[in-house]
């Protein structure tokens, strides 16, 4: 197996910047290296960080150095698409992210609609989609999987295999990530795209952090032949020009 294939990644991870969660970022880090992650995307919520955007981004960048050998780190933001929780302004707020996640579309509530890869690109940065049924989200506003998952791939947009298990979440498994693994009809419209797709823990409680689920659906991306973040045109090459 090829080094890069054996990559473990996790981009999805909360610390005390995010209301929900209450960890120090070290504790969610240190956890990941012992299950043998090699690449941590942190990414708190966005009305959590609000104003402190410069100081959140300045410890992961201080953490990311500290940690370097040990575990590659990278910065992002989960961001909320209601509109009582949406508050970035301008693009440049959030341009010294590596990426962000967004999460809620497939809420008749989110600012998004059926919009999503035009507000992916307003953002300017790399975005994934978090937690969320792409193929319901395409059912609900009349699109064809096969063509809006390759715009997607186009446009750089990935989309999370969320993997959570947690006091938090209530020890509740995503629905559509158990369907996509047992739907190969499924699998093949999303190969075919090109999509990247991501993994995420979702963690809240470093304490409840179960990397071989982690581990496990990396394994599968990888021996099925998906794209995962390792092509993806931006985030791949963060990720092979550092050495793990």
């Amino acid at each position: 197996m090829a080094k890069e294939q054996g990559i473990i990644i996790d981009l999805h991870a909360h610390t005390y910047y995010s209301n929900c969660s209450q960890d120090d970022p070290r504790d969610v880090i240190n956890v990941a290296i012992e299950n043998g992650v090699n690449v941590l995307g942190v990414n708190d919520h966005n009305y959590g960080i609000g104003e402190r955007k410069e100081q959140y981004i300045a410890e992961m960048r201080a953490l990311a150095s500290a940690y370097k050998g040990q575990i590659t780190l990278l910065c992002g933001i989960e961001i909320a698409t209601f509109p009582h929780l949406f508050d970035i302004k301008s693009p440049n707020e959030i341009a010294n992210f590596d990426y962000c996640l967004i999460e809620h579309i497939t809420s008749r509530q989110s600012i998004v609609g059926g919009n999503l890869i035009e507000f992916c690109k307003s953002l300017g940065i790399p975005c994934g989609i978090a937690h969320t049924d792409l193929f319901e989200y395409c059912d609900m506003y009349g699109k064809n999987y096969a063509e809006f998952f390759t715009q997607m791939a186009n446009s750089g947009i990935f989309w999370e295999m969320n993997v959570n298990y947690d006091s938090i979440h209530g020890y509740h498994e995503h629905e559509y990530v158990k369907e996509f693994v047992s739907n190969e009809q499924k699998q093949a419209i999303v190969k075919a795209s090109g999509l990247c797709v991501s993994v995420g823990f979702d963690g809240h409680r470093y304490k409840d952090y179960d990397g071989s689920r982690v581990r496990a659906m990396n394994s599968f991306l990888q021996k099925n032949g998906f794209s995962t973040l390792l092509s993806h045109p931006v985030l791949g090459k963060k990720i092979k020009n550092i050495t793990l």
